[in-house]
C-alpha cells in the first residue's frame, strides 16, 4: 500500500522506575516480512530533496500543523513502554539506531522496547531520499499499522557516529513529542528574512516564501506547549548560517543532549 501522506518540511527537535535498555550489541535481523512496510513514495518527495540531509516535519493525514494544536497533548503517558520495529538498514545501522534512541531513556521515564515481529507504536524505515522525519509524540499511535512513523534517509554503514547521534536523537526527540528549538515560543533569532528566502528558494530545498514562513520563521505559542528556555545548543535545533541573521548570530550542528535537552525531558518525563 502506497503511503499518502501530508508532509511539511522544516529544517531542522522515555524509563520506568527500573530502566529497560536494549542493548546496543544485541543482533537485529530484518524482519522477513519487512516488505510489508513502506515509506513515502518517491513520486512524493519534492524536487531537490533528495540530497538534502535535514528533517521533514510530517503531519498527520486530513491533520493541521501542530503549531494550531496542543503539544503537551501529543506527551506519552510517563512510565510508557514504547515498542519499536525497525525495517530495513544494515545490521550496523540498527544497533546505532538502537544505541542513540536510547540516550533519551537516561533522563526520561520512558523505555524503548525493540521487537523484530508483530506490532510496534514506533515503525522506523530507511528509505533511501525520502530524508529523516517523524511524527510527533502519540500521533504515532494514530497512523495505520501498514505505514512508517519515522525514517532515516541516509544512513549507511559509512555514517559517521555524530550523524548517527545528531539525527536518530533528534528524531526519537520528535517520537518524545518535542518540538524544533528554532520554533521554541520564547527564541528570537535575528533572521534576515530576505536573505533566507533567497537561499531556501534554491537547491537543493526550492522552498516558496509559505515554506519558509511555516517551518523556520513560525513560532509555537507559550500556552500550546511544556517548555523549558529557549536552547541554542539544543539536539532539537537546526544548524543556522551566520550569513542568515542581521548580527552574525548562528547556531552548529548539534549532536549530543544538551544539558537543557536533559533537564528537560526529565520534568516532561520524571523518574519519580
Amino acid at each position: 500500500m502506497e503511503f499518502r501522506k501530508k508532509i511539511l518540511f522544516g529544517l531542522i527537535l522515555s524509563a520506568s522506575a527500573t530502566l529497560v535498555a536494549c542493548n546496543k550489541n544485541t543482533e537485529i535481523t530484518t524482519p522477513q516480512d519487512s516488505s510489508e512496510l513502506k515509506a513515502v513514495a518517491s513520486a512524493d518527495i519534492p524536487a531537490g530533496f533528495k540530497d538534502a540531509h535535514v528533517c521533514k516535519d510530517v503531519y498527520l493525514p486530513g491533520g493541521t500543523d501542530p503549531r494550531g494544536a496542543v503539544i503537551t497533548a501529543k506527551k506519552w503517558t510517563n512510565r510508557s513502554v514504547i515498542t519499536v520495529r525497525l525495517y530495513g538498514g544494515s545490521t550496523k545501522v540498527r544497533q546505532k539506531v538502537m544505541q542513540y534512541a536510547n540516550e533519551w531513556s537516561k533522563y526520561a521515564n520512558i523505555t524503548f522496547r525493540f521487537v523484530t515481529s508483530g506490532k510496534a507504536q514506533l515503525r522506523v524505515t530507511f528509505t533511501e531520499g525520502a530524508g529523516s522525519y517523524s511524527y510527533i509524540g502519540t500521533d504515532a499511535l494514530r497512523i495505520a499499522s501498514n505505514q512508517e512513523t519515522m525514517n532515516f534517509g541516509w544512513f549507511d554503514d559509512n555514517t559517521p557516529d555524530t550523524e548517527f547521534s545528531r539525527t536518530v536523537i533528534h528524531e526519537f526527540g520528535h517520537a518524545l513529542g518535542m518540538i524544533h528549538e528554532h520554533q521554541h515560543p520564547l527564541a528570537a533569532i535575528p533572521w534576515d528574512k530576505d536573505k533566507v528566502y533567497a537561499y531556501y528558494a534554491g537547491y537543493p530545498n526550492y522552498w516558496t516564501q509559505s515554506d519558509v514562513d511555516n517551518n523556520l520563521f513560525a513560532k509555537y505559542a507559550t500556552t500550546q506547549t511544556q517548555y523549558s528556555s529557549y536552547d541554542s545548543s539544543s539536539i532539537m535545533h537546526y544548524s543556522i548560517s551566520s550569513q542568515l541573521t542581521t548580527n552574525g548570530f548562528s547556531v552548529g550542528n548539534n549532536t549530543v543532549l544538551s544539558a537543557t535537552d536533559k533537564s528537560f525531558i526529565a520534568q516532561v518525563y520524571p523518574k519519580n
